[in-house]
């Protein structure tokens, strides 16, 4: 049994928002179900207090990722109960929320009061629903299966913002500790340094190399910082170009998929991506060739997603999906085999979220073994570093007072 924490409605409109012993967030919402209440949320307790409500939009301007999850999820709640659309979107906006928030659902509501369907009212939000969402919408509306259509959506969101996490998730302990330890050196080499300085230099003492370099590294950041700042922000300003670059972010791409540390990561990533987001249209009605289309768009990898369009065209003239991603040899061919399969049963939606799953995990294995090398090479790189300068200033104290000795 875990802690869910819930959020319902009275027979009389009154919002509750309280906590519950369950099994899963489903015997949640038949519990409340069962006690006369309309259910509108249910989630582990642990999971924060992020709940939906569009409240917790908080200062932003638009809805963020995590808020778009919670009105599909809620939204879906409420339409499976049976509720209309229009009664479904008044009581998403009865709930606590920020007036940016308010704002939003209103608008949808209007507009669907005006007689337009969900699909359009979404899609005149500017921008803020993607055309992917959009077209899952509007695919569950033409089959009239608009709750089970947004249960999906909402699922496919869930998964894609785990996996983005997961991926988030593993490059945090790198760059703190490459932060720190580069904070570290930069301490010692313009608070500790300069004090040896003084030192050997009133001692005209005769140093080694590698003193000299860590010295004169020391000498460089405390006089050229300016430079060295002005450096940096060029470096930046040409790198931000550089990736602004179609050429050249297809050469960095295809140096990525060449790369053996990193290729079959990122193919198996976009691979994860690209099946996950096409079972999910194929399952709730869009056509293969307007899922491809819009699938492209989840791609990270520029040299995947040009192969999707060429396999793409070799579908739109007659190929089978899987034998035209395997003419591009460039996704992993357990997928492209899945993929066969699934159109052969003529189960090509289930197989492709099936293919996702695989790579999901394949991926999470991936990160993991990439983490259990990288971490601890860098700690031991870090390490040998910040020594090398302590043992520079150190080495030569050490000889002067064995000659003094």
């Amino acid at each position: 049994m875990a802690l869910f924490r819930y959020k319902a409605l009275s027979s009389t409109g009154e919002a509750l928002d309280g906590q519950m012993e369950a099994a899963s967030a489903d015997e949640v919402i038949v519990k409340l179900q069962d006690q006369g209440y309309l259910p509108v949320e249910a989630r582990r307790a642990e999971e924060g207090g992020a709940g939906f409500s569009l409240a917790s939009v908080g200062r932003k301007k638009t809805l963020g990722n995590e808020q778009i999850l919670q009105f599909t999820q809620q939204l879906a709640t409420l339409l499976a109960a049976g509720q209309p659309l229009d009664r479904a979107l008044g009581i998403l906006l009865e709930l606590p929320e920020t007036a940016e928030a308010r704002k939003v659902v209103e608008r949808i509501r209007e507009s669907v009061r005006g007689g337009a369907p969900l699909s359009t009212a979404l899609e005149e939000q500017h921008g803020l629903f993607s055309r992917l969402y959009v077209n899952l919408v509007r695919a569950g509306e033409s089959g009239g299966g608009l709750d089970s259509a947004l249960r999906r959506l909402a699922d496919y969101l869930e998964r894609s913002r785990e996996l983005r996490g997961r991926v988030v998730n593993a490059l945090i302990y790198p760059v703190i500790l490459v932060v720190l330890v580069g904070a570290s050196i930069l301490f010692l080499l313009t608070a500790v340094v300069p004090q040896f300085q003084e030192v050997f230099a009133s001692l005209d003492a005769d140093l080694a190399w590698y003193t000299k370099a860590v010295l004169a590294a020391s000498t460089g950041i405390r006089q050229g910082w300016p430079l060295l700042l002005a450096g940096a922000l060029l470096l930046a300003w040409w790198l931000n170009g550089r990736f602004a670059d179609p050429a050249w972010r297809l050469r960095l791409d295809q140096r990525l998929l060449d790369w053996k540390l990193t290729g079959s990561l990122v193919a198996r990533l976009d691979t994860a991506r690209l099946t996950r987001t096409l079972g999910t249209l194929v399952g709730n009605g869009v056509p293969l060739m307007n899922a491809l289309n819009l699938s492209r768009n989840v791609l990270s990898n520029r040299v995947l997603a040009n192969a999707l369009d060429a396999a793409t065209a070799e579908v739109k003239s007659g190929s089978g999906l899987g034998y035209a991603l395997g003419r591009q040899k460039l996704y992993p061919r357990l997928a492209v085999q899945m993929i066969q399969v699934g159109e052969e049963s003529g189960e090509l939606d289930t197989m492709l979220l099936k293919v996702a799953d695989t790579f999901d995990i394949e991926t999470r294995n991936a990160i993991d073994r990439l983490l259990a090398v990288m971490v601890p090479a860098l700690t031991l790189v870090m390490t040998a570093v910040v020594g090398a300068v302590i043992l520079s200033v150190l080495l030569p104290i050490y000889d002067m007072t064995g000659n003094l000795g």
